[in-house]
């Protein structure tokens, strides 16, 4: 079916992460991934889906060593380390108000906030005529991130070469480089045709020594557009995945996706050249 190409995670949500060879994929994903976030003190989780308010966020990179440490890099590129208390007074100065980081999961979920995009499939629907404007100017919606967690949804991310070369020959002047997806795994799908993990969900994929189950196709927020780890900022990007690939979601209706979410049902390593594979028996 495939083969691993790339392994990124994210020690620090919506902060640019790292590469890596081999990954420890948990329960609850890739080891050291999304194990920490920027909160303000009304408890909202940092997130560039409201590039506003956050957005500068992405102008850091964080990274994990092998004890578990978790290092900022700042848009200068002074390295701090997490729990330092001038870690949290150069992030407040970045993003003009009180922040701290966080390795604490809000235990109900924290509050995070998306902005209204302006392409077809953003939002749902529903959601688009409840959003209210807040003090950036900004229309925006409000959720949850998964309680105990710092991710939106899933906890592995999947995307396809697949699907950025159908998108990219639907707009050739764009960058659709996987960087800008925020994907954990990044599979070559051997000349398959574009949004072929559509048919991957509810079956199971083994990957490397782990075992995976898509659940669902990974809506699209503005993130992708915005610009991040020497990518330029277009907004052509998600209006051409709108045009390109709006499709049922849930009982959400019908939203612009790339990628999908997975489940863990058996942890293990998996690396780059890890070969994708169907599993039945489930």
């Amino acid at each position: 079916m495939g083969t691993v190409t790339a392994l990124h995670r994210y020690p620090v949500k919506s902060m640019l992460g790292e590469t890596l060879t081999d990954a420890v994929v948990t329960e609850r994903g890739l080891h050291g991934d999304r194990m920490a976030a920027v909160l303000d003190e009304a408890g909202t989780v940092g997130s560039a889906k409201h590039p506003r308010k956050w957005g500068p966020l992405l102008t850091c990179r964080s990274r994990m060593a092998a004890d578990l440490t978790i290092t900022v890099q700042l848009p200068d590129g002074t390295d701090l380390p997490a729990g330092d208390p001038h870690l949290d007074a150069r992030l407040s100065a970045l993003l003009g108000r009180r922040v701290a980081l966080s390795a604490t999961p809000p235990e109900h979920g924290g509050l995070l906030e998306r902005a209204v995009p302006d392409y077809r499939g953003g939002i749902p629907d529903s959601l688009r005529a409840t959003a209210s404007t807040d003090t950036t100017g900004a229309a925006i919606t409000s959720g949850s991130v998964a309680p105990g967690t710092f991710f939106d949804y899933g906890t592995v991310h999947l995307v396809t070469t697949a699907t950025l070369a159908r998108l990219h020959s639907a707009y050739p002047a764009g960058d659709f480089d996987p960087r800008r997806f925020r994907p954990n795994l990044v599979v070559d799908t051997l000349g398959e045709p574009g949004f072929v993990e559509d048919a991957w969900i509810g079956i199971h994929l083994r990957v490397g020594e782990a075992l995976l189950r898509p659940l669902v196709p990974t809506p699209r927020c503005v993130i992708p557009t915005l610009g991040q780890d020497g990518l330029p900022p277009d907004p052509r990007i998600m209006r051409t995945v709108a045009s390109e690939h709006r499709i049922p979601v849930l009982d959400l209706g019908r939203l612009s996706c790339v990628g999908v979410y997975l489940d863990v049902v058996e942890p293990g390593t998996v690396r780059v050249g890890d070969p994708v594979t169907r599993e039945d028996g489930f």
